[in-house]
Parts: structure tokens; sequence; C-alpha cells
């Protein structure tokens, strides 16, 4: 009996660094540690499985409700960091220090370097323990993880990049200490336990990959394995078995036929069309492959993939991928394209208000810029405007308008009045600000 506690949740975001929201981390790779035991046949239950809060309280006691108060259960609580502390795992002190002697090693042998295991208590009540997650959940043996501090880089590049090995570590400790026999079959499959006589080449051989792609999907900075180190096998090429289209103004199933390497046949015959007759907005099935890999710039949504896991992995926000794909909601399907914001890409632009008189081609002029930039910027398919539009314009441009700035971890209002030779009071006037608090991802108008 196990029970899994995503750590922070709904207004309590934890801490935030390095792109990182340790809310949404903990519920990720809660949320993979609960589906993978019960893949393993494990009696398990997981505190939450959306953005809610939970206070101290309830959480304890949703924890003891699970299967009662019972010394036979486990209870996990996923967490981070951001301090100098590092990776750290704290038991309670009614505990022995087994389990978590078990997860130091399993993770020191996933690649994972833990500061410590130990015991921590209460400041005035050495008798209590220091977390009332622990102090309050009766006999149960309740274990916090901390994965490391965000605001380090090299720690939080390892839970970007390594939280799925990090979590195999925790499972196969959990599994093992609770009976449960663990394997990594009906695991994702692009993972790998290193065996005696394992080389990257023959694994790479192995899986049709390359050694230089499996060193860099498991930041190695050397050929050496060791024996039970998990490794992440990269994604082959995405194939999109189907996709869907939306028919726009001067569609044709020629032109769309022609666009995703398929013939007008094959679209009639996938949507039971009995003519070529389009209607806008009308949404078509599009069959065939494609080679499209997931890039920089492109990602294709596979099975169990979230918004916050690319954006992980891709050092960027959820709101940056969202804004730049136009959604309004945190749903992705299998086989959906993602635009990713280029790591490379300023996170400036200028905003301007549509006039009466105004078209796309005297504003690209006035800002010296081109139509389809405009149009690719704002996501426009007609050159058609409206009096009050608001325009984002590339930022090499000059304007009367005022710049927007996309606020990135470790700015601060006096560093971002710096760049701009402007001060923080007028920062704070042009936003309707009333502290000094940024977050990450927030768009702050610039006086230009």
């Amino acid at each position: 009996m196990i029970v899994i506690d995503p750590s922070k949740g709904g207004i309590n975001s934890g801490v935030i660094g390095n792109g990182i929201i340790e809310k949404e981390f903990n519920l990720l790779i809660s949320q993979y540690i609960y589906d993978r035991l019960k893949e393993l046949g494990a009696d398990v239950k997981i505190i939450r499985t959306t953005d809610e809060y939970i206070s101290d309280e309830d959480r304890a006691n949703n924890i003891l409700n699970a299967y009662g108060n019972n010394s036979k259960v486990v209870a996990l609580s996923n967490r981070l960091g951001s301090s100098d502390s590092g990776v750290e795992i704290i038991y309670a002190l009614r505990n022995k220090d087994t389990l978590a002697k078990s997860i130091n090693n399993n993770l020191e042998d996933a690649g994972l370097s833990v500061s410590k295991y130990y015991q921590r208590r209460r400041e005035g009540d050495t008798s209590k323990d220091y977390y009332d997650i622990q102090n309050d959940t009766g006999v149960i043996e309740t274990i916090i993880v901390n994965y490391g501090n965000v605001n380090n880089s090299t720690d939080a590049n390892n839970i970007k990049n390594n939280y799925k090995k990090y979590a195999e570590a925790v499972i196969k400790s959990l599994a093992n200490y609770q009976g449960i026999p663990y394997s990594l079959n009906g695991a994702s499959s692009n993972t790998y336990t290193v065996k005696s006589g394992d080389s990257l080449y023959s694994i790479a051989n192995k899986f049709n990959t390359t050694v230089d792609n499996l060193k860099k999907e498991n930041n190695l900075s050397s050929n050496n394995l060791s024996i039970g180190q998990i490794l992440v096998i990269p994604t082959a090429k995405e194939e999109i078995v189907s996709q869907t289209y939306v028919v726009q103004s001067g569609d044709s199933l020629y032109k769309i036929a022609q666009k995703f390497n398929t013939t007008v046949n094959e679209l009639k015959k996938l949507n039971n069309l009995s003519s070529n007759l389009l209607q806008i907005g009308q949404v078509l099935t599009i069959s065939g492959k494609t080679d499209i890999e997931p890039s920089d710039n492109i990602y294709i949504v596979k099975s169990g993939d979230s918004l916050y896991q690319i954006a992980l992995k891709y050092n960027t926000t959820v709101n940056e991928i969202k804004s730049l794909n136009n959604l309004t909601s945190n749903l992705l399907s299998i086989g959906q394209k993602l635009k990713i914001p280029s790591s490379s890409s300023s996170n400036e632009y200028l905003i301007y208000t549509v006039k009466s008189g105004d078209s796309l081609y005297q504003i690209a002029l006035k800002y010296n810029t081109t139509v389809n930039e405009i149009k690719s910027l704002n996501n426009l398919t007609s050159n058609s405007l409206s009096i009050g539009q608001k325009l984002k314009i590339p930022s090499s441009s000059t304007s009367n308008e005022y710049l927007i700035y996309t606020v990135k971890s470790g700015d601060s209002l006096y560093q971002i009045a710096l760049k701009y030779n402007t001060t923080v009071n007028e920062i704070k006037s042009l936003n309707n600000l009333t502290s000094n608090l940024l977050s990450i991802g927030q768009q702050l108008k610039i006086p230009n």
C-alpha cells in the first residue's frame, strides 16, 4: 500500500527557478511514479491529479484516509528545493533508514548525487518531526524526497532532463521495499537498464540510434556505463498516421493535397467527400506519414506528453508555448504539431494599435518590416484589419508605442529598467503594478 503526495499545488506554486515551477514538477513525477506502480501491480493512491491547493492538514488527513493509520503503508512526498542543500531524502523519526538508504543508492546509481538522507527534528520540540506531513500521519512510513535546487543550473538541468530516470530509481526502491516484483517491462519503451557487457555502441545498435544521441539524451560526458544504470533511449522519427486541417479562405482540395504530400482522392476518401467543394472552417482529416522530427522549432506531441514536460525539455514555459500556438487550454492530442519558442529568439516585440485607414502594407513600411513578418508574428491568415486591433511588430523597428518584455528567471524591475533606460516607477505605472514582484512569463509594457 503506497500513497503518492505531489507537494504544493494551486495557489501554492512552491519554489520557482530556471523555468521550473515546483507544483507542476511534483505532479509530473508523482503521476509517473503512480502510473508505473500501477503497472507493476501495486496498491497505490495519489493525493492530487490536478493543480489544486490542499492545506497541510488536509494533505496529512488524505494520506491517513487512503488506507487508514497503518504502519505497512508508505507515503512518498515529492518536492523540490531552493537552497544549497541539494538532493535530500528525509525519513520520519518513527522509522528506520532502510527505505531512505535504498532510494539514496538507487538515485546514485541513476546518476543523481544525493547530499544526504536523514531525519529532521522540530526546533523547540526534538521529539517531533520537523515536517508536518511526517509528524501528522500517524504510524504511516512517510518519506520525503527533494530532487534538487531549482536555482542551481546543474540541478535544474537534471530535473528537466532526467526526471524519468530518477522516478524509476524511486519506483524500484518502493517496489522492492513493499515486496512488489520490479521490472521495466511495461515502462516507457524509451528506457533501458544497463547489463553486464553493455556498451554505448552495442546499446545504440540495439535501438537503431547513435552513441552521440544516447549521450546527448542522457547528459553523459563520457562513454562509461554502470550495471543497473537506466538510460533514456532517443525517440525515433515520429510517424503521424493522421492529423487534422482547418480549411481557410482560398483553399482547395488540390492545394491541401499538395501541402500534405497526399492526393485529392485520398482526402475525399478519408473524409467521405462526394465532391471537391469545401467550406471555410471545415475540419479535414489528413492521411499519410510525415518525416517531421521534434526540433528546436516544431515538436510532435507523443502519448503521455504534457505542456509542462515539453516546456521543461525545451527550456521554455507553458505560457510561452500556449501563446505561440494560440492554445486556450493545456489539452494536447497525439500527433499535434507545436511551435517551440527558439532559445535564441528575442523576448521583445512592439505593440501597434490599428487606426482608421491603416493597412498591413502601410504599417510594414512604417516599421521597416514586411507584411509577411507581421502576419506570421500575429498568426494572421488574411490582410484584413480592424480599428483598435493590437498587432505585434518585430522589435527591430522603431515605434511610438511601447515594447512588450517577457519576464525571465532572475529578472527584477530594476534590471529591466536599467536595460531599457527607464525607471522602475515608469514600468510600474505603465503596467499598473502595486509591488515589485514579478513572475516568469509575465509580460510587461516598457516605455519606448
